[in-house]
């Protein structure tokens, strides 16, 4: 199995996968269990979820970029995070953030209106540019512009390119296997992204330090400066900082642009419901600009996202460490045992769901899919450690599609086929390309 994932950990499933209530792999010093059991994730994601923290093993893999943060921590050190966090993430309620969102999409707008008409795109592109430029801009209180745009993007890219070869032996035990050579390069990738960030923070960090700072955050870096532990009194310090604003760069950036990438892949696949989805957006918006009010009146451009977020969950798969043995289905699992509990199986599940593989934005209104909705549904994760910027997420992606069908028609490119691979999300190996047509 490990061979087989070494370009994606997608290549070791087959198709009894999809059926499966436990897989079971056992390698040397390593046993992997991967559950699809409904009752079993809620257990390992929910109710005895203090038992099954996140695999300290993927947590090595990523510590260069995201150093100790919230992403990797687990008990008292996360739940510190947390509570510190928690503010913080109130600066980036909708109706603050959504002037930040429109603002992005109208720069999105606007380098899409120089390409040529009709020009084949890969959409990828554009769609980490510009949830990068709202994540930014949250985060930052100013757009994300000029050459550290690209700079951040290719070194994202490069970081994506390298995840599986780093993290699969990581999953499965066998660090040996990952060459020193990718290690080296993932780290030059993490270096320069986190360099980019510190030079962000650092200015602000020091104007706070000074005692520069407002009576209001204006934003989600002066609600972390603000934050403070309970227990002790005392805020992030400077490393801290740049460690929460990277966790929060690859989660409020990385996880959207693979969503809506696959969005838009998926709307040019299918005419008909761009169509209507087109026809909501203009009895809606008509000419006028959209408002923060308008996207609760959106209802079919937000089951297009949702239906996106169930084909292609930006994170395919959550491990976690067993901490102490226990049965599972049966099984008797040993302490320190991983067990992994995947979105891109659980959403295509053939127990749960009616034609799991078709793009379907309607199956969110039916009553038929209700207790697959409630049980084999999270793109978001469950539990205690669910994403906090699932909100945020969601009226993003619904004002950058609403955006982009008012403005373009997207066609698909004959005979280019999109590759999913898992990386840090579920991307495409040979990009997504697409026809953008003015309307």
């Amino acid at each position: 199995m490990f061979w087989h994932a070494r370009r994606s950990w997608m290549d070791a499933l087959y198709e009894r996968s999809y059926t499966m209530q436990m897989g079971e792999v056992h390698l040397p010093g390593v046993d992997l269990y991967m559950l699809n059991d409904t009752e079993q994730v809620k257990r390992v994601m929910q109710t005895e979820a203090e038992h099954f923290p996140k695999s300290r093993l993927l947590h090595e893999s990523l510590e260069p970029l995201l150093g100790e943060s919230i992403f990797t921590t687990n008990g008292a050190q996360w739940q510190r995070q947390r509570t510190m966090m928690n503010p913080a993430f109130e600066q980036a309620r909708l109706h603050v953030a959504f002037p930040r969102m429109l603002d992005a999409a109208t720069a999105m707008l606007e380098r899409l209106d120089a390409l040529k008409d009709g020009e084949e795109y890969d959409i990828e592109v554009e769609m980490t540019h510009v949830t990068a430029d709202i994540i930014f801009r949250t985060i930052f209180s100013e757009p994300m512009q000029g050459p550290d745009a690209h700079r951040v993007f290719h070194a994202f890219a490069r970081y994506q390119a390298l995840a599986p070869k780093l993290m699969l032996p990581a999953l499965f035990g066998v660090r040996w296997a990952a060459l020193p050579w990718h290690r080296w390069r993932s780290r030059q990738a993490a270096k320069e992204i986190r360099s980019l960030l510190r030079a962000m923070v650092l200015p602000r960090y020091e104007a706070h330090q000074r005692g520069e700072i407002d009576d209001e955050p204006k934003d989600i870096l002066a609600a972390f400066m603000m934050a403070k532990d309970p227990q002790t009194g005392l805020p992030f310090d400077f490393d801290e900082l740049v460690n929460q604003v990277a966790m929060l760069f690859l989660a409020g950036h990385e996880t959207s642009a693979s969503a809506l990438t696959w969005s838009c892949y998926l709307l040019a696949k299918s005419p008909e419901v761009q169509q209507r989805a087109f026809e909501q957006i203009d009895a809606v918006l008509g000419d006028r600009a959209p408002a923060q009010s308008d996207m609760k009146s959106l209802p079919l451009v937000w089951n297009i996202f949702r239906e996106a977020l169930r084909l292609f969950p930006p994170v395919g798969f959550f491990a976690r460490e067993n901490t102490h043995a226990c049965p599972i289905r049966g099984k008797q699992v040993k302490a320190g045992s991983t067990v992994v509990i995947a979105p891109w199986l659980l959403q295509r599940h053939r127990k749960w769901w009616v034609n799991p593989d078709d793009f379907d934005p309607d199956r969110f209104d039916q009553e038929s899919s209700k207790t697959a909705i409630k049980h084999a549904y999270m793109p978001f994760s469950m539990g205690p450690r669910v994403c906090l910027g699932a909100a945020f997420a969601l009226q993003e992606a619904v004002l950058i599609l609403a955006c982009l069908i008012r403005r373009f028609e997207l066609q698909p490119v004959d005979g280019h086929v999109p590759q999913p691979v898992g990386r840090l999300t579920i991307r495409s190996e040979n990009g997504v390309r697409l026809k953008l047509r003015k309307r």
